[in-house]
């Protein structure tokens, strides 16, 4: 059925929202959120009800709860100063005022595909003259993503284990991503591994985008490009989250256990779908799963990055050492790390925080590298990343 109220279209067959006439991108449970509300039109919506509903009755954080309602709010074009759509009760729930018409269809206004459904490849040059692919999506203040050293722009946004991110991001900020050289849709070309030249190159694909100022949201293997921009580019950064990162990589540690196993996997199994190497990869990156999720994310990072490109970026990060430069990151930080993570350990994340100055450290209760939806951490991560970022 579809329902209309101030210039919104909710249509819980197709489960999705338009607003005036454009699609408009939602997480799962943001647009719970909103139907509940819809489809109790003019009556106060407990807060248990909505925990019920939308969380399927599991304990949420407060944070977790004030982000659904701002990214519902702001999904449909309202906002927690003017409550003109959505209003809050105090110490009792939600009410949907605005009118509610249940089961229009040919009234309504015709829906026009979101043309940042899918976001449109784009290009630019490294100063050294290797082709660069890049995509954007969502309005708001920009954020540029810094993933996994093995990205595709392209393929990654048909995953499910990145999409939600990207959707969640791209409700609220103008999300920027792009391949870095070696990987992906940008030049496959790769020589060796620079961080400090990782970071021009994301300098580079900035400038294309028109970015002056933004926020770096990073990502294990990214980090490492973001953390070596902030220091270098301090005027540039407004923001800066840093997940699953480290301050020195495995050889560099005074215990690199596992440090020649994972490349004798990535040297015997990257390229060869038929062997279990995806399996292992998983399990040894994400052993709480989802696991088809996992199998799914490392698939396509195999058909991103070539086997010698893997290896170089592989030796590149566990050669990697920034603490040098931490002193020189001005902006606001936020580390996320999981507690139990065997890739990199809970002690590198306490020395990048101990090493920028005024960073904050929220440790995830998970044996993740990083949070995949489905994990039971994913809505506090969400929460804890969009709370941080800029409004």
């Amino acid at each position: 059925m579809r329902h209309a109220f101030a210039d919104c279209i909710l249509d819980t067959e197709t489960l999705t929202l338009h607003r005036k006439g454009q699609a408009v991108s939602v997480e799962p449970q943001v647009f719970d959120l909103i139907r509940l509300l819809v489809e109790n039109a003019e009556r106060v919506v407990t807060r248990d009800e909505i925990i019920e509903t939308v969380w399927k009755g599991r304990i949420v954080s407060e944070s977790a709860f004030s982000a659904r309602i701002a990214a519902a709010r702001k999904a449909v074009g309202d906002d927690g100063k003017a409550q003109t759509v959505i209003r809050t009760v105090a110490r009792r729930g939600l009410q949907m005022v605005a009118p509610v018409t249940p089961g229009t269809s040919a009234a309504s206004p015709p829906l026009v595909p979101n043309r940042t459904a899918t976001p449109r490849l784009r290009y630019t040059h490294s100063d050294s003259g290797e082709a660069l692919a890049w995509a954007a999506n969502g309005d708001g203040p920009p954020v540029v993503y810094c993933g996994y050293s093995q990205t595709d722009v392209e393929l990654d946004w048909h995953c499910a284990a990145f999409r939600p991110l990207f959707d969640a991001l791209g409700t609220r900020h103008r999300l920027l991503r792009y391949d870095p050289i070696g990987t992906g849709r940008s030049d496959l070309s790769l020589k060796d591994v620079d961080f400090g030249r990782e970071a021009e190159d994301l300098r580079a694909v900035a400038d294309a985008a028109g970015l002056d100022r933004f926020a770096l949201f990073s990502q294990s293997g990214g980090c490492l490009t973001a953390i070596r921009f902030a220091a270098q580019y301090p005027d540039r950064v407004t923001r800066l989250v840093i997940n699953g990162g480290y301050a020195q990589g495995r050889s560099r540690r005074e215990d690199s256990h596992g440090t020649e196993t994972i490349r004798g996997l990535i040297a015997d199994g990257w390229n060869k779908p038929e062997s279990s190497f995806a399996l292992a990869f998983s399990l040894l990156y994400l052993p709480e799963g989802p696991l088809q999720m996992a199998e799914e994310m490392v698939a396509l990072m195999r058909r991103a990055c070539p086997t010698e490109n893997m290896l170089r970026f592989r030796d590149a990060v566990n050669d990697a050492d920034v603490t040098d430069v931490l002193p020189r990151i001005a902006c606001p930080t936020l580390i996320l790390h999981s507690r139990h993570d065997t890739v990199h350990p809970l002690a590198q994340a306490q020395k990048l925080a101990m090493g920028i100055p005024g960073a904050e450290l929220a440790i995830l209760e998970t044996a993740n590298h990083v949070p995949l939806p489905g994990n039971p951490v994913w809505e506090d991560f969400l929460a804890l990343l969009l709370d941080f970022l800029p409004e």
